[in-house]
Parts: structure tokens; C-alpha cells; sequence
């Protein structure tokens, strides 16, 4: 099975902490590495997949990202749609779920707008599209092995079976597969939320729970671009290949 991904949710309300003092005056998804905005490095890849529409959710220094999306459409033509959290930060699930009237009632990308990666052999876009089949998922995860996480400073997020099936990475323990911040997801698991600030991993632990979550490894290279210190090596990488 496969599917023809028409939308995409980026994630960029988030405040940046970890990235202080560079987001004390612009919010992380603007950070400019190799050159650009992380923003535009994540769009980039969404549009070169054929994804024409984007809705993008806001709301620390909500209007530079608002002003940058405007400035972007018009030398682009794509359609980007706002979903605003100005009033309350969400959180990735209770933004998931605010912006689901905009999102439709089909599976879709969703990409934090502040993740780096670059594509191996195969597109990771294309490669989840491919590897996307309703009848036995309902989330499917790009996520790349513990090792090649460059920068990670955490101990993995899951473990996955022959079948592609994840589950959760064990109380201290290490796992192998760090979650890409790239995702396909089904409308149908969005659904009974707990309130309106809450994770994503909600929804994971019920598809996980289910049976029908799952995981494709990235073929590329992953960088956690979490601090201003790690700019600078991910761009040196960047550049080297």
C-alpha cells in the first residue's frame, strides 16, 4: 500500500528553551543553520514531496513566523495555513487536535518545524508515503538507529520489531531507534482528548496499544539541533557530505 500526501502539519509553536539565548528574540523554527531558516529547511523537503499545502501552528513570537510564511508563499505559490495557539501553547497533541478542522480527514505528514535531517538513497518522505498501509497502521514514525542520531542526548524512544512494529523504550534502559520528528498519522487516532495541553505520545500509546503503530528506519542522517552549540557542528557535517 502507499499514499499521496496532500497535507502537512508543521510543529512550530514551541518556545525554544533549550535554544536560549538565540530564541530570547526569534522563535527556534527561525533559526537560521546552513543558511536558512530550520523552517524552511523542513519545508523544503515537504514541498520537494509534492505537498503544496501546509498548516503551521504558532504562538511564541507568533507574527515573525506568520510574516516569514507570507514572504515564503509568494516566491513559492504553496498554501500555508495557520493553525494559532497564541492564546494557549497546546503542546504537540493538543495542537494536533486544534488544528485537525484544517488538517482534513486523511492521514497526513507531520514534521516539527525545527528538525534537520537529509535524505540517504531513498526520500524519507516518499519512503513513509510508500510504506504507509491503513488497513494495520495508524501512525508510522521515521526513526533512525540510537547510533546515527547525531547530537541526541537523550536514551532512544523506542524498539521495533521485524514487522516494523514500535513500542516503547524500557525505564532505563536504552533504545534503539530515536524518533525523527517525522511522522504519516491517521485522522481516526486523534480522537478522546484528555484536555487541551497534552503530548502526542498519548496518541502513540494508544495506536501502540492497538497493534498499529509503526516505525521506518531513515536511510540519511538526523540531527538534533536542540542548543546553539550544536549549529555549528551541524553545519561542519552539513558541509562535509
Amino acid at each position: 500500500m502507499s499514499i499521496r500526501l496532500e497535507t502537512a502539519m508543521l510543529m512550530a509553536a514551541g518556545l525554544g528553551k533549550r535554544m536560549r539565548p538565540l530564541t530570547a528574540t526569534r522563535p527556534k523554527p527561525l533559526i537560521r543553520v546552513g543558511g536558512k531558516p530550520l523552517l524552511d529547511h523542513a519545508l523544503d523537503r515537504v514541498e520537494a514531496a509534492g505537498i503544496r499545502r501546509s498548516v503551521v501552528n504558532v504562538h511564541y513570537l507568533a507574527d515573525s513566523i506568520e510574516a516569514h510564511l507570507k514572504a515564503r508563499a509568494r516566491r513559492t505559490g504553496a498554501d500555508y495555513v495557520i493553525s494559532d495557539e497564541r492564546a494557549r501553547l497546546r503542546e504537540t497533541g493538543g495542537g494536533l487536535v486544534k488544528a485537525l478542522p484544517l488538517l482534513g480527514d486523511k492521514p497526513f505528514l507531520c514534521v516539527n518545524a525545527d528538525v534537520l535531517w537529509v535524505d540517504g538513497p531513498v526520500n524519507a518522505i516518499a519512503a513513509l508515503a510508500e510504506r504507509w498501509d491503513p488497513a494495520i497502521m495508524d501512525a508510522l514514525l521515521l526513526v533512525v538507529p540510537f547510533a546515527r542520531a547525531t547530537g541526541y542526548p537523550g536514551m532512544g524512544d523506542f524498539h521495533m520489531d521485524a514487522q516494523g512494529r514500535i513500542t516503547r523504550r524500557k525505564p532505563g534502559r536504552v533504545a534503539p531507534f530515536v524518533y525523527c520528528s517525522l511522522q504519516i498519522i491517521s485522522p481516526a487516532l486523534i480522537v478522546d482528548p484528555p484536555g487541551d495541553v497534552f503530548s502526542t505520545g498519548l496518541f502513540w500509546d494508544r495506536a501502540i496499544a492497538a497493534g498499529r503503530a509503526y516505525g521506518l528506519s531513515h536511510s540519511g542522517l538526523w540531527f538534533d539541533v536542540g542548543t546553539p552549540q550544536a549549529i555549528p557542528l551541524v553545519e561542519a557535517a552539513i558541509s562535509d557530505g
